[in-house]
């Protein structure tokens, strides 16, 4: 592509925030500690967790910059960044959750495969950018439309990102047309993340934010947008992040019989205690997130301190005065609350925290029963143990 090359080793990573947790230098994945997550409704640009696939890519000329439009349309052509700036633009206050966030906890019930992930694995923050529907409304695709007259009924996002698990070639993901051309699912281009420009490691100069839908279907460092008449047959939406039941293995796994995972379930997490805490006395404070997928938010959130026995329900807010935001009210539904609660503990208790969305979905209870060879979707109520004592915290 003009303007983009895709480094062939390491040598031109960014810099990265020195808290951060990495779990893999090359290609880097790294996570905030937790307790980092609850210090800001959006989540600064730094501490937002990294998940790559390969080197980060570098842009050269931003003006000779462009994406092509291909496929099933009948006026394929480049688009240039001047051209999307020029489109109006939108801030929508997004969290972003990786499919395998939580993925530790899964692999202590049976070995699982992927990166090996705490609770911090997604972030907050404010996208700004062009809607994809108008994109594509620019390129004869009317808003609202589920099939082109030639056949195209899928949304293909190609990356510079190359990556060994497509043998070398670029990450790529899609989503059905109907969502992408419909103005209300807030799909953007994003030139912008919490009112500046993207940094390299979160896709600049443009990437895809697919809100509601878990992160691997947000490419990144875009290429090409493609209309398709079937799903993308990349590796990461055909043989990776499928939800498999705990009885399937890797000696009897069939790909083709799951659909890729899109919206995200119900989840939450305890941020403000490690397990296990030792607290100096018997009040403490339990603080958090809660997310949901599909637009649906979050009904409430409830807390136990003797292991899901009795509960109380915790507060939780939103959004707060951010100048970037303006009036987009609509963007509650794709963003985290985040909860607290204070209670008094015994010498020792299990606290445990799970989350209600809008549709009434709930957390399992136990990981065990949707235990999967991939770890993904560790949405289980989320436990962490304290005891009361001396601290040399």
């Amino acid at each position: 592509m003009p303007g983009i090359i895709g480094p062939s080793d390491y040598s031109q990573e960014p810099p990265r925030h020195p808290c951060l947790q990495v779990n893999a230098k090359e290609p880097f994945n790294a996570e905030p500690p937790r307790s980092a997550l609850i210090s800001s409704y959006v989540t600064p640009v730094d501490l937002f967790y990294k998940r790559n696939h390969g080197p980060i890519p570098v842009v050269d000329d931003i003006e000779r910059y462009c994406v092509s439009i291909t496929g099933l349309t009948g006026n394929p052509k480049n688009i240039f960044m001047k051209d999307i700036w020029k489109l109006p633009k939108y801030n929508i206050t997004a969290t972003l959750q990786c499919a395998g966030n939580r993925r530790t906890a899964m692999s202590k019930i049976k070995t699982v495969k992927g990166v090996g992930w705490d609770v911090a694995t997604l972030g907050n923050a404010v996208w700004g950018g062009a809607k994809l529907a108008d994109v594509l409304e620019l390129f004869g695709i009317p808003k609202f439309t589920g099939t082109t007259p030639s056949g195209g009924k899928h949304v293909e996002f190609v990356s510079i990102d190359k990556c060994k698990e497509e043998n070398g070639g670029p990450y790529k993901a899609s989503i059905p047309l109907s969502q992408a051309t419909n103005p209300e699912a807030d799909v953007l281009l994003a030139y912008e993340m919490n009112g500046a420009t993207l940094k390299r490691d979160h896709g600049y100069p443009l990437r895809v934010v697919v809100p509601g839908v878990i992160g691997a279907r947000s490419v990144k460092w875009l290429d090409s947008i493609n209309i398709i008449p079937e799903e993308c047959q990349g590796f990461f939406m055909q043989k990776d992040y499928k939800m498999f039941p705990p009885s399937v293995n890797w000696d009897n796994i069939d790909w083709s019989t799951r659909r890729p995972q899109m919206d995200f379930p119900v989840q939450c997490a305890i941020c403000s205690l490690e397990d296990v805490n030792v607290v100096k006395h018997g009040k403490i404070t339990i603080k958090g997130y809660a997310v949901t997928g599909g637009g649906r938010g979050i009904e409430r959130v409830d807390v136990s301190i003797d292991g899901g026995k009795t509960w109380l329900e915790a507060s939780r807010y939103q959004k707060t005065d951010i100048p970037y935001i303006a009036d987009e009210t609509s963007s509650d539904k794709w963003a985290w609350v985040l909860f607290e609660a204070t209670a008094d503990i015994p010498q020792s208790a299990e606290i445990v925290a799970k989350a209600v969305d809008t549709a009434g979905n709930v957390q399992p209870e136990n990981v065990e029963v949707i235990w999967n060879l991939r770890g993904i979707l560790n949405t289980s109520w989320h436990r962490v143990h304290v005891r009361v004592g001396h601290s040399n915290l």
